[in-house]
């Protein structure tokens, strides 16, 4: 995660001692229902949905870091329900293509 901060120039919202976890591979969308169907475990999901439901969403497809998209930033209540779930979120100016892109060349797939 550390190297996925870098590339996408990241600010980390919570978790930073978290940033050692391993992601198997990737999913973006701001979709819940297709994050449901398409996302899976061990992913690292970008979206530029920030309320409490992504939260939940990550927990239910067992991901494991959340970076937010297009310089969105979540409420203290989504940062605070993270922090209690051990899931590093992680937050970029970039948009949801240009993220995918720089992760898909650095070699990271989708799930």
């Amino acid at each position: 995660m550390h190297v996925i901060k870098e590339m996408l120039h990241a600010d980390v919202l919570c978790g930073a001692d978290l940033l050692d976890i391993e992601v198997t591979c990737g999913f973006g969308c701001d979709l819940i229902s297709d994050s449901l169907c398409f996302a899976r475990p061990g992913c690292l999901l970008l979206t530029g949905l920030t309320n409490v439901q992504i939260i939940r969403l990550a927990e239910m497809v067992e991901a494991r870091a959340i970076v937010f998209v297009r310089g969105k930033k979540p409420g203290e209540d989504v940062i605070k329900l993270a922090r209690e779930k051990g899931l590093p979120l992680l937050a970029t100016d970039l948009f949801l293509f240009e993220s995918c892109g720089i992760l898909y060349q650095a070699g990271l797939r989708s799930s």
